[in-house]
């Protein structure tokens, strides 16, 4: 506790914001060994492009002093690197303290000698994306928490290609945010002297998504849209608006940003009830598709109408990361005839359908590890060749159209959904068509996840991954598992034990192939005390589809459930294959 408090003392004596100054205050004078440990027991660390977490005092916790170090440390590797004066592009969303984190990265930029241009007003974190490369900077800072809870912000790091920062870029920003002296001797800036990007960046981005358009003629579309108290609803509807569409309704409730998010307990678009208001408002209408973005706008999530009217109205279909990821980069394809100069990505999490759609249309496919810094290699590489990246997602809700924004972007996604979803009307047809015609040609790839949270201990979801990796089983739910992928030691083990190097970077993750070819995987998360699964079963169609998805749902859920229990340290299910004794 001695050196806890001291921790603090210190902090205290430097922190720039009376609120903090005050809740710190109020822990020592109160003893609060607790809550003093809690944000001094450790920090905030650079994980997905920047970092993330709750509002609050200490280096655990999202506050002006964090900002103020991490800024400055941002500025000293852009440093090693940038002449003096090089462009960086700020931003931030309309989350609790947004505001005053965007204010304080900018004077840090700008007294180290940056020449800032901060948005000056909430903006989603792709039209960040977008422009740090139609604006020529060397970095761009998003603040945003995307959609974590309500007491959380976050710090988002792009580099000048545009894309999320990766390893060992990462690293090295984390080692000079380390070596910041005292608070004190940050040189600030004047805020008030940044430049703002004004409404000629928003022309940009809104031309650039304009050209996914593919079927700008097929407008007849009835359409929800909710942005779930966040901030992509202005450039969303403008762009729609633009593209021809004029049926498009807003979840009232929710149209304008919030940081309290009052109508969701979770403002995630993945989250069960996240999108009830959009369907009530969707069944009302009778809308052919529901468009829902995530806070800053950088994920989307479709839903549409399945089955017959009753009623109490049409239900709903909420597509999956991995349906809507490949439903948009078949139509993509499918629009631009193809070939292997064009190229579609996914993560080694998502589903192996976009492969097989790749092959179909005679395009280029690559895999990479979770996360859109890797993705957006896909995309960079790609263009370096002579090639175009049409489409890359992960199953996470994520889509990145082209290669304007070199991350995932909800916005530009939305209207090549609508795009679709008009297109398939004028024919006579519905998204939940498209996707049965997916199956037909490919088969059912059923695909589903878990994240399990495990508290206690040192690092419980790590030690459930080395468990899995010291003792690979050799069957999951009596059936056989033929290949087992460590990505942590980049080796891969066949059923016959030969072992192959991966060519991904090294990363805690494991996947096994069984003998049914069903794919299960499962990786801690890096933001939270989280251990995630995912599994994806394949199933051939006959000439009864219902029956084919049942049947590749069944065995899913049976294998997942058996993998969840391994991972958990219980022995395997089912009695093992023979073959192996």
């Amino acid at each position: 506790m001695g050196d806890v408090r001291a921790d603090a003392e210190r902090w205290l004596a430097e922190d720039p914001d009376p609120e903090t100054r005050a809740e710190l205050r109020t822990l020592l004078d109160g003893g609060d060994a607790q809550g003093l440990a809690d944000r001094f027991g450790t920090r905030l660390r650079f994980g997905t492009a920047g970092i993330r977490g709750p509002l609050g005092a200490g280096p655990n916790r999202m506050n002006r002093a964090v900002v103020r170090r991490v800024t400055a440390g941002l500025a000293a590797r852009l440093g090693v690197e940038v002449a003096a004066g090089g462009r960086v592009v700020v931003g931030g969303d309309a989350r609790h303290g947004s505001a005053a984190f965007v204010d304080e990265a900018t004077a840090v930029l700008i007294g180290a000698g940056f020449e800032v241009h901060r948005f000056g007003r909430p903006v989603p974190t792709p039209l960040v994306a977008f422009a740090v490369r139609h604006l020529g900077a060397v970095a761009g800072v998003q603040i945003t928490a995307s959609h974590n809870p309500p007491g959380d912000n976050g710090y988002k790091v792009y580099w000048s290609d545009g894309a999320q920062i990766a390893p060992p870029l990462d690293d090295e920003i984390a080692a000079a945010v380390d070596a910041v002296g005292p608070l004190s001797r940050v040189a600030l800036g004047d805020p008030s002297v940044a430049r703002q990007p004004g409404d000629e960046v928003r022309e940009a981005y809104l031309r650039a998504a304009l050209d996914h358009q593919r079927h700008p003629d097929e407008r007849r579309l009835g359409l929800v849209y909710t942005p779930l108290h966040g901030v992509a609803g202005g450039l969303l509807t403008e762009l729609l608006r633009r593209a021809g569409f004029t049926g498009v309704h807003t979840v009232a409730r929710q149209a304008e940003p919030d940081p309290d998010f009052p109508t969701v307990g979770f403002p995630n678009p993945q989250e069960p009830g996240a999108l009830d208001l959009a369907v009530e408002l969707a069944t009302e209408r009778r809308a052919d598709l529901l468009v829902a973005n995530d806070p800053d706008g950088d994920r989307i999530a479709l839903a549409v109408p399945a089955g017959s009217s009753s009623a109490d109205g049409p239900p709903w279909h909420a597509l999956s990361g991995d349906e809507a990821g490949c439903l948009l980069a078949d139509h993509l394809l499918a629009s631009c005839g193809g070939g292997p100069g064009c190229v579609v990505a996914t993560t080694v999490v998502s589903s192996r359908l976009l492969r097989r759609i790749a092959a179909a249309h005679r395009a280029r496919y690559a895999e990479t590890l979770t996360g859109f810094k890797w993705l957006a290699r896909v995309a960079a590489d790609a263009e370096a060749d002579g090639r175009r990246l049409v489409c890359a997602y992960e199953e996470a809700l994520g889509i990145m159209v082209g290669t304007a924004v070199r991350d995932k972007d909800g916005i530009s996604a939305a209207l090549v959904a609508a795009d679709l979803a008009a297109h398939l009307r004028a024919e006579g047809r519905t998204v939940v068509d498209a996707l049965d015609d997916l199956a037909r040609r490919h088969g059912v790839h059923a695909t589903a996840g878990r994240a399990l949270r495990l508290e206690g201990g040192d690092d419980p979801a790590r030690a459930a991954l080395r468990r899995l990796r010291e003792q690979p089983p050799d069957h999951v739910d009596g059936v056989g598992v033929v290949r087992f992928a460590d990505h942590e030691a980049g080796v891969v083990v066949g059923a016959d034990g030969r072992r192959e190097p991966l060519d991904t970077p090294a990363t805690p993750l494991v996947g096994l192939v069984l003998d049914d070819r069903t794919r299960l995987l499962v990786r801690p998360s890096g933001t939270e005390p989280l251990l995630k699964l995912y599994a994806e079963a394949i199933e051939p169609v006959d000439d009864d589809l219902a029956a084919s998805r049942r049947r590749a749902d069944r065995r899913l859920r049976s294998r997942l459930d058996a993998f969840v229990g391994l991972a958990l340290g219980d022995p395997p299910h089912g009695d093992p294959p023979h073959s192996r004794g």
